[in-house]
């Protein structure tokens, strides 16, 4: 039976995503040419919060789009059929700083599955990675530059990031098997 523990509540995780759009508004004096993409399904809504919060910092609106990788990871013959998100990239990255937004940082994979797809959507002048828990175990060369909370993880353990649940708290999960 698995054991599991609260690693961040609701307060907590507001307060990881104020500090992460304040480091991203400190990072990039070039506000309007920031643009944030969520890689579904945690980055999404996560991407969604940060742009709220960034838009009372700048005073502008800052453009959210999703971004489905899927199709582009390394491990696609390893896996049962993909689930497919929609992509929804409704402005050009070309010359853009394009903070990807996901929820757990792992192996990296992921993130190089996203840059391969964005290549889809133009040139982005920087790609910047924020993510609400980084819990180490990369594969590849990639780190994040906005880290909510670091968890070192044994490889066995499960981290889940419940966001936007009717009824339910938004909570950050670490269960050990």
């Amino acid at each position: 039976m698995p054991d599991s523990t609260v690693i961040l509540d609701s307060q907590a995780i507001q307060r990881a995503l104020t500090r992460i759009a304040h480091e991203i508004a400190e990072r990039n004096v070039r506000s309007h040419e920031v643009v944030l993409v969520g890689i579904p399904e945690g980055g999404v809504p996560l991407a969604q919060r940060l742009s709220t919060t960034l838009k009372s910092i700048w005073n502008h609106a800052v453009p959210v789009g999703t971004l489905d990788v899927s199709m582009h990871r390394d491990d696609l013959g390893q896996r049962a059929a993909p689930q497919v998100h929609p992509t929804v990239v409704p402005f050009d990255v070309t010359g853009k700083t394009v903070v990807f937004v996901d929820d757990v940082l792992f192996s990296g994979r992921t993130i190089r599955a996203a840059m391969d797809a964005l290549n889809d959507f133009g040139r982005p002048n920087c790609i910047q990675l924020a993510v609400l828990v980084d819990r180490g175990h990369r594969e590849l060369p990639i780190k994040a530059d906005f880290v909510g909370k670091n968890v070192p993880t044994a490889p066995s353990e499960k981290i889940h990031v419940r966001l936007d649940r009717a009824g339910q708290q938004d909570e950050v999960v670490l269960e050990r098997k």
